[in-house]
């Protein structure tokens, strides 16, 4: 029963999502806002295929007794005494450790866009809080943006 349950598929749509992720990155610092929509999609689509995905391996170990998670995983694999398989596993947590952390540091470059859009369209809406463009007495401050700055 053991033969049932496999992780290429993970491997591959976790290598999929990588890749994606490092696009995503790469357009956020481009600010290339067309590109990011598009594989907004795509990553919706991957995601739900990866939930598949585990899913199927989940049912698989609850099968056979073992915890429907990561760590029912780590067990099997290890009752498999397989080097191959072994290491084909930790090469695989590996690549899901590095989505994650890219998929943390493309949550930061996104709040700090969606942060300074939020400035920058206050400050057009004339919402100025301290700091902002005019000083009490009417004169503007040395934060005044350019015009180049609040198209930027």
């Amino acid at each position: 029963m053991s033969a049932n349950i496999s992780f290429e598929q993970d491997v591959m749509l976790i290598d999929l999502m990588l890749t994606l992720l490092k696009r995503e990155q790469t357009d956020l610092v481009h600010t290339n806002i067309g590109s990011i929509e598009s594989l907004m999609d795509k990553k919706s689509e991957l995601l739900q295929a990866i939930n598949l995905s585990t899913n199927v391996r989940y049912d698989a170990l609850r099968r056979l007794g073992l915890p429907a998670n990561e760590q029912g995983m780590e067990t099997w694999v290890k009752q498999q005494n397989k080097p191959n398989l072994t290491a084909t596993w930790q090469a695989f947590q590996k690549t899901v450790g590095q989505a994650k952390e890219m998929n943390r540091l493309n949550g930061i470059l996104i709040n700090k866009h969606f942060n300074r859009n939020q400035q920058l369209l206050g400050q057009l809406q004339g919402n100025y809080t301290k700091g902002g463009v005019y000083g009490p007495n009417g004169q503007a401050t040395a934060r005044a943006y350019s015009r180049a700055a609040l198209l930027a």
